[in-house]
């Protein structure tokens, strides 16, 4: 169970109370006794959310010529007005806790926001620990947000984390994926809430990705003549296949190839475990080539190098158990070697 400083606890053994007034390392905090005038380290284990059990409140008995004033109400919390978006954050990621009749946090919405000019195409996963992961994606509009689904506060416990793609969408087309896996620490969770954009309401918020550094120019261009004149050497699209703009787009700035080395898809992966990588790395792949079959592309490359052979198995397997892909192969090729596996869709 994960505690924010201030919350009134309850010792499981002894049924001494009282409140949490910092967070320590392995799973400890400080907790302040007012009976004993101390505050004293425990495990979040030995402890629990003392509101969650506490008696109902006893009516107060009316003395005959006199009466008991009402309890004050307490100040309403000040919350911030909606800010004018005079400098753009680019993608950010909104957890807003939603209360129980207790007044005690008991899940978090979770909101995807865009507060740039441009539009963006999304894939997320959800990771908990030993529990099946959920996944969204889509095209989140300039100026706005979407809300993706809910985190339970008892998630906290599971390590959760996101996996998120995204690629803007400006008139040269669709840019190059950029990924950012975001773990959740208790730590530093309850520090992280202020007024979210949009939703004008306080909430855990996380940055992303900032807005492209070069925008596109204003020129445009007939959708047409852009995928003709970007697409690539040997592609063959069917003549009646109905591609809208956006996919007209997508499909010229569609990339044959993808790099799974590690290096090539996160920043600190030096910190990570053997698990973690593999699981980016078949994240990516999964997002990749669902946009190639979404898109009609009829051959792409899946870069995984040599190494022991886990990454080329593992693609294997789903490349098997995918009725999408036609045939695989990872035989000798001249530019790749021994290192990539080619999928015909």
């Amino acid at each position: 169970m994960l505690f924010a400083v201030g919350t009134k606890v309850k010792f499981l053994h002894t049924g001494d109370e009282g409140i949490v007034k910092s967070l320590l390392e392995g799973g400890m905090v400080n907790v302040y006794i007012q009976q004993y005038d101390m505050e004293i380290p425990a495990h979040t284990d030995d402890l629990m959310r003392a509101e969650r059990n506490s008696p109902k409140p006893v009516k107060a008995k009316i003395v005959e010529g006199k009466k008991t004033p009402p309890p004050p109400e307490p100040p309403p919390v000040p919350i911030e007005t909606q800010y004018t978006i005079l400098k753009s954050y680019g993608i950010q990621l909104a957890l807003e806790p939603v209360f129980d009749q207790e007044g005690l946090v008991e899940k978090y919405n979770i909101f995807l926001l865009n507060d740039t000019s441009y539009d963006v195409v999304y894939t997320i996963k959800f990771l908990l620990n030993y529990k099946r992961p959920e996944s969204w994606n889509g095209k989140l509009k300039s100026v706005s947000f979407v809300k993706l689904g809910e985190m339970l506060y008892d998630d906290l416990n599971e390590a959760p984390e996101f996996e998120v793609e995204c690629s803007w969408i400006t008139t040269e087309g669709v840019g190059e994926p950029i990924f950012k896996a975001l773990k959740i620490k208790a730590k530093s969770f309850f520090n992280t809430q202020r007024t979210a954009p949009f939703l004008n309401k306080p909430a855990h918020l996380y940055r992303l990705f900032e807005k492209p550094e070069n925008p596109a120019d204003d020129k445009t261009e007939d959708l047409g003549d852009y995928t003709k004149r970007h697409s690539k050497p040997g592609w063959q699209l069917n003549p009646s296949t109905k591609i809208d703009p956006y996919d007209s787009a997508a499909l010229a700035a569609f990339v044959p190839e993808i790099d799974l080395h590690i290096e090539k898809l996160a920043d600190d992966w030096k910190k990570m475990s053997n698990a973690e990588i593999l699981r980016i790395q078949l994240s990516r792949f999964d997002a990749y080539l669902n946009e190639a079959i979404r898109l009609g592309v009829p051959q792409v490359f899946i870069i995984h190098g040599v190494g022991q052979g886990r990454l080329r198995d593992e693609i294997a397997t789903r490349l098997m158990q995918n009725p999408d892909v036609q045939t695989f192969k990872n035989e000798y090729h001249h530019k790749y070697g021994w290192g990539a596996t080619e999928v015909l869709l």
